[in-house]
């Protein structure tokens, strides 16, 4: 056995650990039938498997020469099992749930499949890049509470969104978002939660990545120790160089509790050199402003988004614990190491949740994808609209996208988008709770979406 020296797998399999010959990479739900992927071994002809999940007796659907299947005439609201075998060699069991969904879904995991739980049973952190080439990336890692946090699948469309196929799996890779630089592919991450900051480059379209390079050190973020804590921003480019936003600190301390920073690169020099990078000093919440006096000094001041104000500043906008506002910080452009300053309070439709904010580089009008508050419920996750503001100051909401405010909060949620422009439209990706989801913060989905013409949308 050899020592490795890439960041990428086809797939990743844990040292020791049963996973079976043959790999389901790809799983997609809809209320009769279960389709399903996997990547090819050197047999002719799978033969597969299924079940009520906790029937006694798997049953023989059929065999194939493809690596894809389509179990129909399945009840909608049922849990299945299922396998695929050849010639002795056979997959993993796998689990899904016949139900409804929304968009594209990219992938699924149901919430009691143990498939990934060497890193987590949930799919978060939706990322999503075109490639010059013409195609997309969309990225999701493998989560749950008191695991190890540390895996990250990567799929790929040749069509614009409508059908995506798996490509790769980074080990470790959490919190990553994947970025473009001179026309090649950069990932962007942490080993695990509040671990290393990680970056590596592929060449071939996220098929293989380069071993990782770590920018800054983490400690894990266990037992009160502080590390680095980020979510997949967009990379931020602003008078020849790149910045990106990450947090120093973990929820377990209460003396950093989470310290916005701002990283940054001139966009000349070599990005897998970590002498290249500059950090500002950690800033952690303070009482700015007298507005802000009623809050706790550990309010949440996570995933920050950046962007240009309309007089030039470089502003970090922060998801933050007062409802329907967000905290403004500026970034010093001049002083790549000074700490960020406490720049205002603003008005901002979103529940509490990540968002991006892009200027439209067409109408010059900043938009956002926002989990929309609605009510009192801070945790409420079932609303997802299009907003936008003209002057980064007034938000509007053009559109709702996904509305299941009549459903259980507790059970759906459409959180973390990721969105480009793509020509006339917009598409994003989203972590999605849905069709027995474990919670609405838990999600089992990862679905692509494209609002149609957005710019001429009407105001709601």
């Amino acid at each position: 056995m050899k020592g490795i020296n890439t960041w990428s797998y086809h797939p990743y399999r844990p040292l020791l650990t049963e996973v079976g010959e043959i790999y389901i990479c790809r799983i997609v739900p809809h209320t009769d039938k279960i389709h399903f992927e996997w990547l090819p071994i050197s047999e002719k002809s799978y033969s597969v498997y299924y079940r009520k999940r906790y029937e006694t007796k798997f049953v023989c659907w059929g065999s194939t020469p493809n690596t894809s299947c389509d179990i129909e005439g399945l009840m909608n609201e049922t849990d299945y099992e299922f396998y695929v075998e050849a010639n002795g060699n056979k997959s993993r069991t796998r689990l899904a749930r016949c139900g409804e969904s929304v968009g594209t879904v990219v992938n699924y995991l149901h919430p009691d499949d143990r498939a990934y739980a060497f890193s987590g049973q949930y799919l978060c952190s939706p990322s999503l890049v075109r490639h010059p080439d013409g195609y997309l990336l969309a990225s999701m890692d493998l989560f749950a509470g008191g695991t190890p946090q540390n895996l990250t699948l990567i799929y790929r469309s040749d069509d614009g969104g409508e059908t995506w196929s798996y490509v790769s799996e980074l080990m470790p890779c959490f919190w990553g978002k994947l970025f473009l630089h001179r026309g090649e592919l950069y990932m962007l991450a942490c080993s695990t939660e509040y671990g290393d900051l990680l970056i590596g480059k592929s060449t071939d379209g996220g098929k293989s990545f380069s071993a990782p390079v770590c920018l800054l050190r983490g400690s894990g973020g266990k037992g009160g120790n502080i590390g680095v804590h980020k979510n997949p921003q967009s990379v931020f480019r602003h008078n020849g160089r790149i910045y990106e936003t990450l947090e120093w600190g973990s929820w377990s301390n209460k003396e950093f509790c989470h310290a916005a920073m701002v990283m940054s690169c001139d966009e000349n020099d070599d990005l897998l050199d970590p002498c290249n990078w500059s950090f500002t000093e950690p800033r952690k919440f303070a009482h700015f402003d007298p507005i802000l006096a009623d809050l706790p000094l550990c309010s949440q001041t996570i995933e920050g988004a950046l962007t240009l104000s309309p007089d030039g500043r470089l502003l970090n906008v922060m998801r933050f614990s007062k409802q329907r506002h967000a905290l403004v910080y500026e970034v010093n452009t001049e002083d790549h190491d000074a700490p960020l300053t406490y720049s205002h309070l603003m008005e901002f439709p979103s529940n509490l949740s990540k968002f991006v904010i892009k200027k439209d580089p067409v109408s010059g009008i900043y938009y956002s994808v926002v989990t929309r508050a609605y009510n009192a419920n801070k945790s409420a996750r079932n609303l997802l609209s299009l907003v936008r503001s003209e002057d980064l100051v007034t938000w509007e909401t053009v559109c709702d996208l996904i509305d299941y405010r009549d459903r259980d909060a507790k059970y759906y949620g459409f959180q973390y988008v990721d969105f480009e422009f793509d020509g006339d439209d917009l598409i994003f990706l989203c972590r999605t709770a849905i069709n027995g989801a474990n919670s609405f913060h838990n999600a089992n989905y990862s679905t692509f979406h494209r609002i149609k013409s957005f710019r001429s949308r009407p105001q709601s």
